[in-house]
């Protein structure tokens, strides 16, 4: 049994707090207290952001419970972050004099592990699901990264694309049967908004609707103070009612091209597949323009010739082309398999969407891919429980999170080169550098090139070895 748990912990690492947690201070209380402290304050500016961009999103005056509601989940949020990292130092030297030494586990997975389940108890319940699907999405692509760099398993080409599809596929069936009824979810909004809302089940087939009225011409008023003269006519103006004119009709004429009988929307199929098209086309290139403009407003204004080079781009419109199409592809698929087989059924939701799912190429994501894969097995795991298939395991979406994070932390420490760019800039942001700081040269005996891995992603995240506080 020893001898079993010596290889699954791997080689002792006999060094002291002070030569591997903290080596820019020698006491540990002091260096617990100085994390604990930069935690709390990096907290409440996170935290203070986010609360406050969502009371101003709802776009009303606040009213005192608003405000209330505010702070609170502000102290709150900034409680269960702080005691994180205070936990995370705390049980880093606890367990080192405890088991006299540090292995593979106690390095750094435990006391994450230990550290995040007090933490987590903290946090209000409804936002612990939110931060589990999180952890969860990046544990995920670090866990596929570390099998990669170990030979186990090798990247598959569009391999995001095959997960985004089959996800999509899942969620989209549950949606067509109605079963967004049975589990509220704000991914269900979400695919009402983009493939539209007469592919849920409870709505019902709609004739073709009426011809719509016509443009018609409003008399224009005579200014002219002789009633002999005949008021100027503005050709511009009419040009333009022209061309609406021509619009409406060529609209007209769509709308009425044909429809199936099973089909559940209104007006022609042709119609329908091209309103989803454009209307997600642009609202992909608004979502693409607005964050260009918001993460670019200090060059702009500082420079406006830098407009051309941030929006005049032929990336801008990936975005858009994805979603357009998206909705384009999964709602001509599904108008075209209503005629060959002269029904709707909830089931051609599935290849409806993998077909669809070919627009991921435009903008391919592994964040949103792994994102939709954990929404589709949190869905299912409740439409499991509601319907008396699976039982429900009180405390998993905790256990989850808390292995997640245990994860996350072992990565960045031990072969940081495996975690996601932008949560290793999290880590050293919440920590004030003392994640970069932590020494690696005795972790080098596990054999991961620990020190090397390290090199390389200060230098790629342009981060730096330095405690700030």
């Amino acid at each position: 049994m020893p001898n079993i748990l010596s290889k699954l912990l791997g080689p002792p690492v006999d060094v002291s707090c002070y030569t591997y947690v903290h080596p820019w201070k020698e006491s540990c209380s002091i260096a617990i207290a100085g994390c604990f402290l930069y935690c709390i304050i990096e907290s409440l500016r996170i935290y203070s952001t986010v609360y406050i961009f969502s009371l101003l999103m709802k776009g009303r005056v606040p009213t005192k419970k608003d405000l209330r509601n505010t702070i609170h989940g502000i102290i709150q949020s900034s409680a269960f972050l702080s005691f994180t990292g205070f936990g995370y130092s705390f049980f880093l030297c606890g367990l080192r004099r405890v088991l006299g030494n540090f292995n593979v586990l106690s390095v750094s997975f435990l006391p994450a592990f230990l550290s995040s389940v007090f933490s987590i108890l903290i946090e209000r319940p409804s936002r612990r699901t939110l931060l589990c699907l999180y952890v969860s999405n990046i544990a995920t692509e670090t866990v596929w990264n570390m099998a990669v760099s170990r030979n186990l398993v090798r990247n598959i080409n569009h391999g995001d694309m095959g997960l985004f599809g089959i996800s999509m596929a899942i969620l989209l069936t549950y949606y067509k049967k109605g079963y967004h009824k049975d589990v509220s979810d704000s991914m269900f909004k979400v695919l009402r908004f983009v493939v539209g809302p007469h592919e849920a089940k409870e709505t019902s087939p709609r004739p073709v609707a009426m011809e719509p009225n016509t443009f018609t011409r409003q008399p224009v008023a005579n200014m002219s103070s002789d009633p002999g003269k005949k008021p100027k006519k503005n050709v511009v103006l009419a040009l333009v009612l022209q061309m609406l004119r021509i619009y409406k009709k060529f609209i007209h004429k769509v709308k009425c091209w044909g429809r199936h009988s099973s089909c559940p929307h209104p007006f022609s199929c042709l119609y329908y597949v091209t309103e989803g098209t454009t209307k997600m086309f642009s609202v992909g290139l608004a979502i693409q323009i607005t964050l260009k403009l918001v993460l670019n407003l200090k060059r702009i204004t500082s420079s406006p010739k830098n407009i051309k080079q941030i929006f005049f781009r032929p990336d801008m419109i990936n975005l858009g082309l994805f979603l357009g199409l998206y909705s384009g592809l999964f709602r001509g698929s599904l108008c075209v398999m209503r005629r060959i087989f002269g029904m709707d059924d909830p089931f051609m939701a599935f290849p409806a969407s993998l077909i669809a799912s070919l627009a991921f190429k435009k903008y391919p994501d592994t964040t949103v891919a792994l994102y939709v894969m954990w929404k589709a097995a949190q869905i299912t795991y409740n439409l499991g429980i509601q319907k008396g298939y699976l039982p429900k395991v009180p405390g998993f979406t905790e256990f989850l999170y808390c292995l997640s994070t245990g994860i996350l932390f072992h990565a960045a420490l031990i072969e940081p080169t495996n975690l996601r760019p932008s949560y290793w800039k999290f880590l050293h942001t919440i920590s004030g550098g003392r994640i970069a700081c932590m020494a690696r040269e005795p972790l080098d005996v596990f054999g991961l090139k620990t020190s090397e891995s390290l090199i390389k992603v200060l230098k790629s995240t342009k981060t730096v070895p330095v405690v700030y506080f």
